[in-house]
């Protein structure tokens, strides 16, 4: 969501009755007459505790700068005075209030009588008022009372009466100046001050009110004149040095104000006022500990004094101190009901605490003593945003433009809640409105700018981001979202450089952090990520998208509780956060916690939907989209707004620059080779590796030219050796970080068709492919769907993975391999598995799964005397048309004592001679005393013995195993197998601790639904070899249907393992039936659950029955394609040449299926 606005009522600080003052800012006091009492005169001066409440508002904190850099500003302060004193409802209020400060002390509807001067004065003349004789002393007080309710034309005519009679009457002439002042008659005020001065050259109040007059025409040099002539004049008075202060606040000459100010509290300590004042321009000037002493004296001297608490709660907020800021704001109405501005600040600072609630019920006070405040109404339509209140905000925001239609702040925010609710268009408008309002309105630019960027169009993005930087150098946001789309773009360091800017602007600011940290994740250094994270948290503890991507970090990491913990404390504070929440559910999947699954799958359906519609970017990663029920046009979009953000990324690096030179389309014809660049960041010690390793190095050289692009780095496995060693070139592109110019060098190689083995998994660069580096462009093997990208052409798939049926399920057209597009390299990696011996005592009763010996040459083994055999019936696919034929399965069987080497692996022993001149290996051993065997870098060349007894395993039952990561379980599955296990009673089902928090709640479930505990067995993750290796003691794999073993199934069905499964509409959910039928056991393939349940049942059941298909299994990875690697090259350069040849021919990219037909019901 955007980030709103701030309202100009933001941290206001309240001057000394409740009005919002510009820090240091005090209106001019007019000094009204003395009351010429025996002995002497005594002049009487408006205070600030006498200005009526409102007289400033709409002038914020921030006006501080202004004011000093243009002191005519200053006049809008007394226009604003000028403006609220002329309406009658202050004069209501102060004839119901009225008070005048007399040096520090209140009187009401009184003037300060001065002691007896030495020198007697005369009796007082009458004058003649409506046909009454009054004496000049009464109609002098009765004046004075006029002036205080605001009733200056009685007051003037009452002055004017004396004045006919007595024109040199100082207290007559000074209210007179004042009543002048405060109906803008500013030249008659100056002549009555300048009358008064006339009369008495040392009348001190006369010069002050004479620089009023020069302060309000904009004068300042000669209202300083006149402000510092009456301190000269009378040096404790302390109505000249309030004003002094104001106009040298005006003048820019702060240190000279603060030192009036301490002169006027010199005089009178007392003074909570102007003790408060003095805070506000101390505030203002950055001396926060100085400003807090004197709100703190302010209470101290009066502790019901509201405006200090607010101000004092202003300062807290200043530095940080939220919940001081708050409490102090909360005395201040709790002192003052009716405290408006304390209830906005109170508002203001619990919206940045995040306590919505809270902030809600102090702005809706707000509104209930000022209900027209359109400032109030935009900043309770932020609160509103912020709680996801979408509709009630946008009402919200265009009530507080209805009250102040040049509001450009109200518009940005309006067209932020239009944005999230998705309309675009009308967001747009908005932004273009509050810019022709205030062209120079950053916020507006650097919102528009988002827009911008989420329509793809990155140049005017950046260009706004710019702009809003120039007009505001300072600007914390506009840095920190440029540095957004530079991380897009891939320029990770300049991205780094732009949050680090933002924070120095804004040491506070905890999205900078967060956003950082996410760029410093993408770079690897997951330490400083989490760094950043726990910072931004620790600034604000309610910023749910920092507990989000700190929660994030420790999923990649496998942290699941941690992660879970994290994401639910999002969600807390943030309860319609769809990224949180389908992470969480996520998580839970990984782990398989399904409380209120069913609830949270619909809810995150749902989520999804809605950001589709409102083409945002889903918060499902295309890549987790297949375990949920999602439409194939659902994970297509899924998948293209993914593909989108590819485009985004690249778009600016190829501004300007002509698209790259394909290979000629008759290259091929004129006796070039077909060049094909297999692309992947998983060359090395990754499944995708051990899958097709050796491909590189079998493709027929005379077809086709092998290029490999690593997109990593070198890990120094004999994987990645061996892929450097067998293509004939392998480039390394990890260092190449510019995409540009990593697609770049694969043009220049000339390459045809080039290979995407990643797909949106983790390291993928499909920018890379965006920018078209080939003419075409293919999908394979590593990542079980579609990319629904515009620049994939094909995806290499089969008849059974992909019929033509589900073609709707992808952006690619499909390209068939004749018999299953997966490919495994196991009889190359694992060829010491090729074969086994089965070892058993002399009268135990034959079973090919509890103890079984491998080795890499089994041909001494097998001429010892104590070898026998074993001879399994079964039948195995043969020839073209793949009929079964009746086959023999022999399988050597050591008939040893057994006991011995139960103990050995009891008491941890690494070897042991189970008969002559053989010595074997507890396999259990191989990572401790052969790392590149057990990696499956090399191959074992010691004897390895397998045992159940290793893995805590019943001899004598039927173990179904199933050894995928737990997310690939859902409830639909766990229920089947649960039902098996039931009707194979004795059974135990074989799982592995991926991870192990899925442990406790896989267990639970069973137990739940009647399973013994102890029938479900749990092993740690193992090595490559080990977790090939131990799948010989299964009896039968159970597969996923919602995400099938991929190359987990290759992995048991080398062990000769049978597989059982049920292909669902997803490519990942087909998989392994396409593996059992180019296997050649179709018969393993359920079409429903209850079948799969009856062919595990029966397997589980007839011993004839498992034992007949085992052999079939164990025959077939021989003689069957699935795993001939040599085979498969074969018919891949058969496919790619059809590719090329549509191209070559000038016919667009269509399905190629070579009349390969799906089998009948699949």
């Amino acid at each position: 969501m955007e980030k709103p606005s701030y309202f100009q009522s933001y941290n206001k600080v309240i001057g000394a009755t409740g009005e919002q003052l510009a820090p240091g800012a005090v209106p001019a006091h007019p000094v009204l007459a003395p009351v010429i009492a025996p002995g002497g005169a005594a002049p009487v001066g408006i205070s600030p505790a006498s200005l009526p409440n409102g007289a400033l508002a709409g002038v914020s904190a921030a006006s501080m700068a202004n004011i000093m850099q243009n002191p005519g500003f200053a006049n809008l302060i007394h226009q604003a005075l000028r403006n609220q004193l002329e309406s009658q409802a202050v004069a209501q209020q102060l004839a119901a209030n009225p008070q005048f400060q007399l040096n520090g002390t209140s009187s009401a509807a009184s003037l300060l009588l001065a002691p007896q001067a030495a020198v007697a004065l005369p009796p007082q003349p009458t004058v003649v008022v409506n046909g009454v004789a009054e004496t000049i002393k009464h109609i002098t007080e009765l004046a004075h009372r006029h002036f205080q309710t605001a009733n200056y034309a009685d007051a003037e005519k009452l002055c004017n009466s004396v004045f006919q009679t007595d024109p040199n009457n100082i207290p007559i002439l000074l209210l007179l100046s004042a009543i002048n002042f405060q109906v803008k008659n500013l030249e008659k005020s100056m002549q009555f001050s300048k009358l008064a001065i006339k009369v008495n050259s040392n009348c001190a109040e006369a010069y002050s009110n004479l620089g009023n007059y020069y302060k309000e025409k904009g004068h300042l040099a000669e209202a300083l004149d006149n402000y510092k002539t009456a301190v000269k004049l009378k040096p404790e008075f302390i109505d000249a040095y309030i004003n002094l202060a104001a106009a040298l606040v005006s003048g820019g000459d702060l240190e000279q104000a603060v030192a009036a100010y301490f002169n006027a509290l010199r005089i009178n300590p007392d003074l909570y006022c102007v003790r408060s004042d003095l805070g506000n321009l101390l505030k203002a000037m950055g001396r926060l500990e100085e400003a807090k002493v004197c709100y703190l004296k302010a209470i101290e001297t009066q502790p019901q004094f509201a405006v200090a608490w607010s101000n004092l709660g202003c300062v807290f907020n200043s530095q940080g101190e939220i919940w001081l800021a708050i409490h102090h704001f909360e005395k201040a109405v709790t002192l003052d009901p009716n405290f408006l501005d304390a209830y906005i600040n109170l508002g203001n600072v619990l919206k940045e605490a995040r306590i919505f609630d809270r902030a809600v019920s102090a702005y809706l006070r707000a509104l209930n003593l000022s209900g027209n405040h359109a400032v109030v109404h935009g900043n309770l339509a932020c609160v509103y945003y912020e709680q996801g209140l979408i509709d009630l905000a946008i009402d919200t925001y265009k009530k507080a433009i209805e009250l102040q239609p040049h509001f450009p702040d109200a518009y940005c925010n309006l067209a932020n809640a239009l944005k999230e609710r998705g309309s675009i268009a009308e967001a747009e408008t908005m932004y273009l409105k509050a810019l022709e309002l205030c062209p120079t309105h950053a916020d507006s630019q650097n919102n528009l700018a988002n827009i911008k960027r989420e329509q793809g169009k990155i140049e005017d993005a950046t260009r706004l981001y710019l702009k809003a930087l120039e007009i505001y150098p300072e600007f914390a946001a506009a840095h920190s979202n440029l540095a957004s789309i530079l991380q897009q773009q891939g320029k990770l360091q300049d991205a780094i450089l732009h949050y680090k800017e933002a924070i120095r602007i804004s040491p506070a600011f905890a999205d900078a952090y967060s956003n950082m940290g996410n760029t410093l994740k993408e770079m690897g250094d997951s330490s400083s990520a989490i760094a950043c994270y726990n910072r931004a948290i620790q600034i604000n503890p309610a910023f749910a998208d920092a507990h989000s991507n700190l929660a994030s970090i420790h999923k990649d990491a496998g942290n699941m509780a941690e992660a879970i913990q994290s994401y639910g404390t999002a969600l807390k504070l943030k309860p319609d956060f769809p990224d949180a929440f389908s992470n969480l559910a996520h998580c839970l999947q990984i782990i398989c916690d399904w409380t209120d699954y069913d609830k949270r799958v619909r809810r995150l359906v749902q989520i999804v939907e809605d950001q589709l519609g409102k083409k945002r970017l889903p918060s499902v990663h295309p890549h987790h989209s297949m375990l949920y029920p999602l439409s194939h046009a659902t994970r297509i979009a899924i998948a293209a707004k993914h593909a989108s953000l590819c485009f985004e990324k690249v778009h600016l690096q190829m501004l300007g620059k002509a698209p790259l030179i394909h290979a000629d389309r008759f290259s091929v014809q004129n006796g070039q080779r077909l060049k094909i660049g297999y692309v992947s960041s998983d060359f090395g010690n990754h499944p995708t590796s051990h899958l097709m390793q050796s491909i590189p190095g079998m493709h027929n050289r005379e077809r086709v030219e092998v290029f490999c692009y690593a997109l990593s780095v070198n890990d120094g496995t004999n994987f990645r050796s061996k892929l450097m060693a067998e293509s004939e070139h392998f480039v390394d592109l990890s260092q190449i970080t510019c995409y540009g110019k990593a697609a770049e060098r694969i043009a220049q190689d000339g390459i045809h068709i080039l290979i995407n083995m990643n797909g949106y998994t983790k390291g993928a660069r499909n920018e890379i492919f965006a920018l078209r580096p080939a003419p075409i462009q293919v999908m394979w093997l590593g990542y079980p769907s579609t990319s629904g990208a515009t620049f994939m052409d094909y995806i290499i798939t089969d008849a059974v993975t992909s019929p033509l049926r589900l073609s709707c399920a992808f952006t690619e057209k499909l390209a068939y391999m004749p018999h299953t597009f997966f490919i495994g390299d196991h009889a190359q990696m694992l060829r010491h598995l090729t074969e086994k011996v089965v070892v058993k005592d002399k009268d135990a009763t034959e079973r090919d799964s509890s103890l079984i010996m491998n080795t890499a040459n089994m041909d001494p083994i097998l001429a010892k005397s104590e070898i026998k055999e074993q001879i399994l019936d079964t039948e195995v696919v043969s020839g073209p048309k793949k009929e079964l034929v009746k086959a023999e399965v022999v399988l050597p069987v050591l008939e040893v004592p057994t006991e011995p080497i139960k103990q050995m692996i009891m008491t941890g022993q690494m070897t042991m001679n189970v008969m002559e001149d053989v010595n074997v290996q507890n396999g259990l051993g191989q990572s401790q005393m052969h790392h590149k065997a057990a990696t499956g870098e090399e191959i074992p060349n010691s004897v390895l013995l397998t045992s159940r007894a290793q893995y805590q395993l019943p001899d004598d039952a039927i173990v179904f195993c199933n050894f995928n990561q737990l997310y690939k379980i859902d409830p639909p599955t766990l229920d089947m197998w649960i039902k098996i296990l039931e009707n194979v009673p004795k059974s135990v089902l074989w799982l592995l601790r991926f991870p192990y928090q899925g442990e406790e709640h896989i267990r639970k479930y069973c137990v739940e639904r009647g399973i013994e505990s102890s029938r479900i067995v749990f092993s740690n993750v193992a090595a490559k070899e080990e977790h090939v290796r131990r799948g010989q003691l299964a009896d039968v794999c159970l597969d996923t249907p919602l995400c099938n073993g991929h190359t987990t199934g290759m992995d048991i069905l080398w062990t000769g393992t049978p597989m059982v499964t049920m292909p669902l509409e997803s490519l990942a959910s087909r998989v392994a039936t396409s593996q059992l039928y180019a296997l050649g056991v179709p018969e393993l393939v359920a079409k429903t659950r209850n079948e799969y349940v009856q062919i595990a049942t029966r397997l589980g059941n007839d011993t004839e029955h498992l034992a007949s298909m085992r052999a079939k299994v164990w025959m077939a990875r021989t003689t069957s394609t699935l795993f001939d690697v040599k085979q498969y090259c074969h018919d891949m350069e058969d496919l790619l040449e059809l590719m090329w040849k549509r191209y070559e021919n000038g016919l667009p990219v269509d399905h190629i299926t070579n009349n390969t037909e799906t089998p009948f019901g699949l």
